[in-house]
């Protein structure tokens, strides 16, 4: 099993930065593809970005392509998501992901339940 935790939401206005943190805990972080998703009250918990076992691959939503950029330092068991240019509807509370299965390098899944550990949560939102 792996433990996530995140840091690094809070309180930012329109068109600033944040960066989000996900540490794992266990000796097989490099074995999961790492994701993060998010959800905003009312609405169900949608992808975000992904990145590959290797860190080699990633994906993203169409929401944040060009403004997110996820990354993981498997030295630190650490995935991060620099957010740029945030905008109101960022705001929700980021989950940090992982997806246990033995798969291709180059795979990525940006569904929900394929995802089997969850981090916490933490809390963005974006003001005007």
């Amino acid at each position: 099993q792996v433990q996530l935790v995140e840091s690094g939401g809070g309180l930012v206005h329109t068109g600033g930065s944040l960066r989000l943190s996900c540490t794992a805990s266990g000796r097989t972080f490099g074995r999961y593809v790492m994701a993060w998703f998010r959800q905003a009250p009312g609405k169900e918990r949608q992808f975000v970005a992904a990145i590959s076992r290797s860190g080699g691959r990633t994906r993203y939503a169409d929401s944040v392509k060009g403004r997110f950029t996820i990354s993981r330092d498997g030295a630190k068991n650490t995935v991060l998501l620099q957010m740029n240019s945030l905008k109101s509807e960022d705001t929700a509370v980021y989950y940090c992901a992982a997806d246990s299965r033995d798969v291709v390098d180059y795979f990525i899944d940006s569904r929900v339940h394929e995802y089997d550990y969850w981090g916490q949560g933490t809390q963005v939102t974006v003001s005007s």
